[in-house]
């Protein structure tokens, strides 16, 4: 079977794009060849700096002959219908149709549609350009002067040529040839643009591979990532020191070399005093550089960090370390400064002190001063939701009320709640957003905040994600979830809730991060009464909105549910639209999960099931159901027995809801299994008389309710 090999050579591709690229490339040229009639064993997609390349294994030569036979309407089916069949069959005129007999239909249409195959390297000479007018980058360009011209070609970065050949190992491939815009592809490729830039005559994948590594270009972007992470490890250690790993930076710079050659460089020791939050950040964000620690220190940095150069330097790559040290001292200057500046005092401090005395705030420490300040210059939160300064408040109130039902300390969390966007208007977060939180945690520990108040300011922004951890210490706890919870009301009052794929204020993840805090730390919060205090601060918001508010929770509850293995039907069969406490519903779906897996918990289902269809047909054709059983009635002794089973099994199960012993109510349904057997074996339900009729289904109704305390069996498969 031929091979097809393709490169698509252009000036840099932002590494960010690089990995994308390579695959979409990799799709659409196999979707096309598949579409087409070709079938193929394996494609492989790679790329650099500066090429997009694709290696497919097995491709047939040619695509097979196509004979199809299309059936059409009847030769006296009107002319709308005839020429509907036409424009499907791709025929010209009724006259290139052929007639069939049939028995019992009579006279009809067929066309026998004969295509034959074509040549691999033909309908790749289509595919592939079709592909590259149509791929679709972020952001493309036009050059040269065929730009002027309508439709000219758009590329991420001027593409500058094309290599694509085919056929089987045993022969001599041959070029495809095709030309776009004036570039006609061919076996040319080239190799390092510095090292090695000179033409490279290309047979196939295996030889092109070679002779690109000889020419100083390592292909498999994954493979220059595994040197330079191998060579940065070996590198650091024999300086007896250890790599700080980064795998987003790795990827990254793996986008920005052909030829990586792993080079240290070092810094002032002065620079250290920065937190090395900071130091890495300027590094990383300035110069893509790794950073490392002494052996076996978890905390502190060293003064050297590693870069990965694209070339081999004739004097080892001391001119480019010595380059790239000059620029991440002038960063770390400005890093240095930022943090020196935000433990000083403001400028502008004597107009702070009406917004100090509204929150409490001492403006002898400078992180009071900072959220002085956020207040003071009314910034926006939310052109609908008032400033930061409010937001604050609000969270103020909320985490205060929340602390004693998480077990924090009120006064804890209220300074916490003060404290915890005060890092928003520090030079350093504004220098590094990514960094707000962490500042605020290392500047209120050095103006001797509690631990406590520094880890909330710290972790109320968690989890961000679900692999990112939950707070855990209570004061933290309360303040997330104020956070959180405050946003949610506040975008529900003014009506801008996610829609389909769109959530700009990232709500979803806010009301997850809400479910996981609750759930992992086991607490129990009644929402619905949160929702309506805090929509009170809102003018818009109602209690409408915080029905609806419950309801999204409820949605985030089962995706987080079912990413833990629950079973969907459960959680459906526990969740009712009141439902507020989310960890009353996790306790629920529990019980419900361990009852159903006992052969009680499974012949009850059945039981209930089949009581609940007899008793929802019957209603639906409006036959009569007593409103209470009258043992009066009862002709069998399977009748009484039920009926003294589900009195029994009612009232231990609602006593044992009360005390919130989900497993106890449970148990307490389990007698019913028998009973409910029994009376499906020797009572008939729609009984002649319609007054014992009545009564029966009443007795069913009975069951319905007793096991409806605790979920709805409806629900459940099974």
């Amino acid at each position: 079977m031929p091979d097809l090999l393709l490169e698509l050579r252009s000036e840099e591709i932002p590494a960010r794009m690089q990995r994308k690229a390579a695959g979409d490339l990799r799709k659409m040229l196999t979707d096309g060849l598949v579409e087409a009639g070709l079938t193929y064993d394996a494609a492989r997609e790679y790329w650099t700096p500066r090429r997009l390349a694709l290696d497919v294994r097995g491709l047939t030569a040619r695509s097979k002959d196509i004979h199809e036979d299309i059936k059409g309407p009847s030769t006296t089916a009107p002319e709308q219908a005839v020429q509907g069949f036409l424009r499907k069959a791709g025929l010209a005129s009724i006259a290139e149709a052929h007639v069939h007999s049939d028995p019992k239909k009579g006279d009809f249409y067929v066309a026998h549609i004969s295509k034959p195959g074509r040549a691999a390297e033909q309908i790749i000479a289509e595919l592939v350009p079709a592909i590259i007018r149509s791929f679709p980058w972020p952001t493309s360009m036009r050059w040269g002067p065929a730009s002027a011209k309508p439709g000219s070609l758009r590329w991420v970065r001027p593409l500058q040529s094309i290599l694509c050949t085919f056929g089987p190992e045993t022969e001599e491939p041959v070029v495809v040839d095709f030309e776009i815009d004036g570039i006609r592809s061919g076996n040319i490729t080239y190799g390092h643009r510095f090292m090695a830039p000179g033409e490279i005559t290309v047979r196939r994948f295996d030889d092109y591979v070679t002779k690109l590594e000889a020419a100083k270009v390592v292909l498999d972007g994954d493979r220059r990532k595994e040197i330079i992470l191998a060579d940065a490890r070996n590198l650091a250690f024999a300086n007896g020191l250890d790599l700080v790993e980064d795998e987003g930076l790795l990827e990254e710079v793996s986008g920005l070399v052909e030829w990586p050659v792993v080079l240290m460089g070092k810094f002032e020791q002065a620079f250290l005093a920065i937190p090395p939050e900071v130091v890495r950040l300027t590094i990383r964000a300035n110069q893509k550089c790794f950073v490392t620690r002494p052996q076996g220190d978890s905390e502190n940095l060293s003064n050297r960090f590693i870069l990965t150069a694209n070339i081999e330097a004739k004097d080892g790559g001391k001119e480019i370390a010595h380059g790239n040290g000059k620029v991440v001292r002038a960063r770390l200057s400005d890093a240095l400064y930022f943090w020196r500046t935000d433990q000083g005092d403001l400028p502008d401090l004597e107009q702070l002190g009406p917004s100090a005395k509204k929150f409490g705030l001492d403006l002898k420490k400078p992180l009071d001063q900072r959220m002085a300040r956020l207040d003071h210059l009314g910034v926006t939160f939310h052109a609908k939701l008032g400033t930061q300064g409010e937001r604050v408040e609000r969270m103020k109130r909320l985490a205060e009320e929340i602390a004693p039902i998480v077990g924090a300390d009120p006064v804890l969390a209220r300074r916490a709640a003060v404290l915890a966007k005060a890092d928003l208007t520090t030079e350093a977060v504004g220098e590094f957003p990514e960094l707000q939180g962490a500042m605020g945690r290392k500047y209120a520990l050095l103006q001797g905040e509690h631990p406590s108040v520094a880890a909330a300011i710290e972790e109320h922004y968690k989890p961000q994600g679900p692999s990112d951890r939950v707070p855990t210490d209570p004061v933290s706890i309360a303040v997330a979830l104020a956070d959180k919870l405050d946003t949610l009301v506040g975008f529900w009052a003014i009506d801008e809730k996610p829609t389909g794929s769109k959530d700009p204020y990232a709500l979803r993840r806010a009301a997850l991060g809400v479910v996981r805090i609750l759930i992992e730390n086991r607490i129990r919060l009644a929402l619905s009464s949160i929702f309506g205090r805090g929509a009170a601060s809102f003018k818009d918001g109602g209690t409408g909105q915080s029905t609806d508010l419950l309801a999204f929770f409820h949605d985030r509850l089962k995706v987080y549910l079912r990413d833990q293995g629950a079973r969907h039907d459960l959680i459906d069969a526990v969740i009712t639209p009141q439902s507020d406490d989310l960890l009353q519903i996790v306790r629920r779906v529990e019980a419900l999960g361990s009852f159903l897996d006992t052969e009680d918990g499974k012949n009850l289902l059945a039981g209930t099931k089949r009581a609940a269809n007899i008793l929802a047909a019957e209603e639906k054709k409006k036959t009569p159901v007593a409103e209470t059983v009258d043992p009066a009635l009862f002709r069998e002794e399977a009748e009484k027995s039920l009926f003294a089973a589900v009195n029994q099994a009612e009232k231990q199960a609602g006593e044992a809801i009360q005390k919130e012993d989900f497993s106890a109510a449970m148990l307490a349904l389990s007698v019913l299994r028998e009973p409910v057997d029994s009376f499906f074996e020797r009572v008939l339900v729609n009984d002649e008389d319609q007054a014992v009729r009545a009564n029966r289904l009443a007795l069913l109704a009975r069951i319905r309710a007793a096991t409806d305390q605790v979920a709805d069996f409806s629900r459940i498969a099974g």
